[in-house]
């Protein structure tokens, strides 16, 4: 394998190991040491690829959150599906993922806000661009079903879009505590299916 493809497979191999471990174990649970060996590379090599845990907890950020993105995405670009109910595949779609983890991880948006949302300015700022990210595709979502008369009009799309994000991460806090989808199942209904409609 050539030189250059070689780094670029460690280095996703890297991310996508420590977004695992930093979804069981935390930021501060997290070693080094732990992902490198996972994915059999050598220490020394780590800060070739990100220079400090800070800064690979920065990109793990936004490696997690692309995937979220897309699934929405390809959702929304689905012909058969108008924008609400490409918003509710989503999220059901969600769920379903979180139940057969049997609840477990959560969001490693929502985990690391609480762990260190405050304490790096790197990661918080890393954590406020996934989440503007994250809720301007929701808002775009939103405003398009404005636009097909699905989705009521008298609150602008940004402000649902906040809405849902907010919501949904406290559901998956709850969702934790309670062992049980039934949080998530609340948000979704009460807004996609009832608050948020026209």
């Amino acid at each position: 394998m050539p030189r250059t493809l070689q780094k670029l497979t460690n280095r996703e191999n890297l991310l996508s190991q420590g977004v695992t471990l930093l979804m069981q174990q935390g930021y501060h649970g997290t070693g080094l040491k732990e992902i490198l060996d996972a994915v059999q590379i050598p220490k020394g090599s780590f800060y070739n690829y990100f220079g400090s845990k800070e800064n690979f907890a920065a990109e793990a950020i936004q490696h997690y959150i692309n995937p979220f993105i897309d699934q929405l995405s390809g959702h929304l670009q689905n012909p058969g599906n108008d924008a609400l109910s490409a918003l509710q595949c989503y999220f059901n779609e969600l769920i379903t993922e979180l139940e057969k983890a049997d609840y477990k991880g959560g969001c490693l948006l929502g985990n690391l806000m609480g762990e260190i949302g405050d304490t790096s300015d790197l990661c918080k700022k890393s954590l406020q661009s996934a989440v503007h990210r994250y809720r301007n595709l929701l808002q775009d979502s939103l405003l398009k079903a404005q636009q097909e008369g699905t989705v009521r009009t008298d609150k602008t799309a940004e402000d649902m879009a906040d809405l849902l994000v907010n919501m949904w991460q406290g559901a998956l806090l709850r969702m934790k505590i309670e062992q049980s989808s039934a949080p998530l199942k609340q948000c979704c209904e009460n807004l996609l299916g009832d608050f948020f409609k026209a």
